[in-house]
């Protein structure tokens, strides 16, 4: 799995359920995503997950504080759409009581060195609302640029978004 500094990536398993309630149940953390998940949306996140980490053998993975063990957030890679194809997308999500301490940056960095190095990908996106600024920065820390826009149907909502990429460097 995936280690940093300060991050040790991990699977997730329904044993994780309450940590990614107490993100993905938070409204202003969710307002990328049209509001908070109900029960329901909590455990299909998850159980979307578990099944790529079968048929993909990655996806979002659980983000431990490696000084306390504690579940701070989930970060990793899935296959999205970005309104033309599917690309890998480096996603996060952090509990917001961890939020401006630079996890997101450290995680997607980490992520895109997992995909580059371990899955040979030659580039890399991040797929990000047009309202999502923190999630922005992180991309360009990154070192991201906006290769496209195109609006998301999502919970009946017309989302505009950026997509971010990177190119494996030669």
């Amino acid at each position: 799995m995936i280690e940093t500094p300060r991050l040790l990536f991990t699977e997730m398993t329904q044993a994780d359920y309450e940590s990614i309630a107490s993100i993905v149940q938070d409204e202003e953390t969710m307002h990328a995503y049209g509001g908070a998940f109900s029960d329901e949306e909590t455990q299909a996140w998850l159980d979307r997950n578990l099944a790529r980490y079968k048929k993909d053998r990655f996806g979002l993975w659980a983000v431990l504080l490696k000084e306390t063990g504690v579940m701070i957030g989930m970060a990793g890679l899935s296959w999205q759409s970005n309104g033309e194809k599917q690309v890998l997308e480096i996603g996060y999500l952090f509990n917001r009581q961890y939020w401006g301490k630079g996890f997101a940056t450290e995680a997607a960095k980490a992520c895109k060195e997992y995909a580059f190095t371990a899955l040979d990908a030659e580039e890399v996106y991040s797929i990000i609302r047009d309202t999502n600024i923190a999630s922005m920065n992180v991309a360009i820390r990154n070192k991201m640029l906006v290769r496209n826009r195109f609006i998301k149907q999502y919970r009946g909502i017309s989302m505009p978004h950026l997509v971010f990429s990177v190119k494996k460097e030669a």
